[in-house]
């Protein structure tokens, strides 16, 4: 059983995570000790999965250390990074809202820590905090708007490549 004292730093290090975090951004210092209370923190090891491609979960991830590789398996069986999360950054934001198999795996590049939050968490706050749930939602929307962002931009620049070589690769 942990001291009060105990208890107090990692209240204080979850707060710390929750406010460094994008789903922090828009809150006061009360709301996130509030939030801090619907997370969980936990290490993952290099090589180890935290979501696979086609299963469903209802947590969103926010990496507070170290990098997690965002992967899909091609035709041909074999796994291609299509990017690399690190620091700050969320995962599993649209199987968190629709609860919708992931699209990918999110493996671990190295020793990982990330801190979670399961839907039904932040779901239990509508009537009691209604003005956190809104923000993070709104967290979450920007992180998906800059990503969708950046895929339309790199639709446009494959296109072009592909135009202006008149389809030859």
């Amino acid at each position: 059983m942990p001291t009060s004292t105990e208890t107090d730093y990692i209240t204080t290090l979850a707060r710390d995570m929750v406010s460094q975090s994008p789903l922090g951004e828009e809150l006061s210092d009360e709301e996130c000790d509030t939030l801090a209370d619907a997370i969980t923190v936990r290490s993952i090891k290099a090589g180890d999965v935290l979501c696979a491609e086609g299963q469903t979960d209802d947590s969103i991830h926010v990496i507070v250390d170290g990098q997690l590789a965002v992967t899909r398996v091609t035709a041909g069986d074999e796994p291609i990074t299509l990017h690399v999360l690190k620091k700050g950054e969320m995962a599993g934001e649209l199987g968190f809202i629709d609860g919708r198999p992931h699209s990918a795996t999110l493996t671990a590049v190295a020793d990982c820590e990330v801190f979670s939050m399961s839907r039904a968490n932040l779901e239990s706050m509508l009537y009691t905090h209604p003005d956190i749930v809104y923000k993070v939602m709104r967290a979450i929307m920007r992180t998906v708007h800059r990503i969708l962002c950046q895929m339309n931009a790199q639709f446009v620049e494959m296109s072009n490549y592909i135009s202006k070589q008149h389809g030859r690769y």
